[in-house]
């Protein structure tokens, strides 16, 4: 059954903005749960621009379902999440200029060193997912790496400025989740999923989770936290 992985990141957004105590992710976190999430992704930045240290350490004291820590193939980072043990981490790309994650990472290029990373922490027995753009070269190259997961990069998709275009980048997605299959992967998709446009990726034969952040925290500054997850629930059902 396909799941649904809600990205606080945003939430502590709006707190640093202010270098305040609220919003509280941790607060968020559990509003998420009870709403039914099946997950909760928070993604550690090297700058620490809005997740904090402190928020993830928490995070995994109080996180009931399960917590997904994205972060940076770093020895930094590598050693936070062997003291703090999430239930699983997702290596992405990280550049300190960018807004938000802009692609998926380079597999090929960096294969012996993303290997080394992938079996420190899976010798923890931390899985690590890899947050890829759903290029066969790519898909296979993660392979080798050992990684438990791969997750596609949907921002292609969200992107696309047309019909044609959107089944183009759609199509791409599921051929990529079955070669992933094929090749022992477990499969994981995010990146500007919305209410709108996730139905499509949701219907791939063999998706397991669906990582989606900013449409839900946007949508909750309206509705409510707890609304805007129940009702990205729905969207991935096409029942919005």
């Amino acid at each position: 059954m396909l799941t649904l992985g809600v990205n606080i990141d945003h939430i502590a957004t709006i707190r640093q903005a202010r270098r305040t105590v609220e919003p509280d992710p941790i607060a968020a976190a559990l509003l998420a749960e009870l709403a039914g999430a099946d997950g909760i992704t928070a993604h550690l930045r090297e700058d620490r621009r809005h997740i904090q240290d402190r928020d993830i350490r928490l995070l995994r004291q109080t996180v009931r379902t399960h917590l997904n820590m994205e972060m940076a193939a770093t020895d930094e980072m590598v050693g936070i999440a062997l003291d703090v043990k999430p239930d699983y981490v997702t290596l992405v790309p990280e550049k300190r200029e960018e807004v938000t994650t802009e692609g998926g990472l380079d597999i090929v290029g960096q294969k012996q060193r993303l290997t080394e990373v992938v079996a420190a922490l899976q010798n923890a027995d931390i899985p690590v997912s890899l947050f890829i753009d759903p290029h066969p070269a790519q898909i296979h190259a993660s392979a080798q790496t050992n990684a438990k997961f791969i997750e596609l990069h949907t921002g292609c998709y969200a992107e696309a400025k047309d019909e044609k275009s959107r089944h183009q980048e759609l199509d791409l997605l599921a051929k990529g989740c079955k070669i992933a299959i094929a090749a022992g992967l477990r499969v994981n998709a995010g990146h500007g999923l919305t209410y709108w446009n996730v139905y499509p990726v949701a219907s791939i034969p063999g998706m397991e989770e669906l990582n989606i952040g900013h449409s839900i925290i946007a949508r909750a500054s309206l509705v409510g936290l707890e609304r805007a997850v129940r009702e990205m629930k729905q969207a991935m059902l096409g029942n919005l």
